[in-house]
């Protein structure tokens, strides 16, 4: 049955996801795309609705069709392609990493905190702690994740309840007036700690760190994207493995 309301229960429901609010109410968030929603149920995650447009009709069990007018009403995205899902939000308390991990301290950018979870989890850094950060389950940092989000741990918190899940782990924080990379050994199990472009670090993430590095940089450059810088320190820091296999 093809649904042309606005005003359907699963159509609104569907598209009050966009917002924090009730994302944090349900407990659930939006997927889109054809390749992030199959990519979703790939990885094992809750799936509790899917709808598409008639082209789509068939490609995924159980969806509802919407119109196109209906679909443009529940996407997130500027040029939408049919498929979009709800999934069950993760436990995202913070608990201690397995490994080499990544804390992200005040980053408002959705596409820059979406951009470090992608790369995180193709670096092998397989938790991402977020303290003061936009949303990582909205529906730009997960489009920006791409699928990233479904095999990274995302956690986030109070400064204090993440630095007390990472107590014990050295803290590695990236700044302009910390030691070269180059050169720099890590313990085998270390945070990367990234601050935002504007502010950087927080006092109680710098406060906590045991090590402080920077990435060389001409003197034309004033500064990098905090995803880019994000992205360079976790591969040289992996060293010349690349990443943990």
């Amino acid at each position: 049955m093809l649904i042309q309301s606005r005003a359907n229960p699963a159509v609104r429901a569907l598209a009050a996801l966009k917002e924090k609010k009730f994302r944090r109410e349900r407990g659930e968030y939006l997927v889109e795309g054809v390749k992030m929603v199959s990519e979703c149920i790939a990885a094992g995650c809750k799936v509790t609705c899917i709808a598409c447009t008639e082209e789509h009709e068939g490609r995924f069990k159980n969806a509802l069709v919407l119109s196109r007018q209906v679909f443009g009403y529940v996407s997130d995205e500027r040029t939408p392609q049919g498929v979009i899902a709800s999934v069950k939000l993760p436990e995202s308390a913070p608990v201690p990493p397995s490994g080499r991990c990544v804390l992200l301290d005040g980053l408002q950018d959705p596409g820059n905190v979406g951009t470090v979870i992608r790369t995180a989890n193709a670096a092998g850094y397989g938790e991402v702690y977020c303290i003061n950060c936009a949303d990582p389950f909205s529906p730009k940092c997960v489009r920006s994740s791409m699928s990233g989000i479904f095999f990274a741990k995302v956690m986030t918190g109070s400064a204090a309840e993440v630095l007390g899940a990472l107590k014990g782990v050295p803290l590695v924080c990236a700044d302009m007036g910390g030691r070269s990379v180059y050169g720099f050994e890590p313990p085998e199990k270390f945070c990367l700690c990234i601050g935002s472009e504007g502010s950087g670090l927080s006092a109680a993430v710098r406060s906590a760190a045991e090590f402080t590095v920077s990435i060389p940089m001409r003197r034309t450059c004033e500064s990098l994207n905090a995803a880019v810088s994000a992205g360079i320190l976790m591969y040289l820091l992996n060293g010349a493995e690349g990443f943990p296999r």
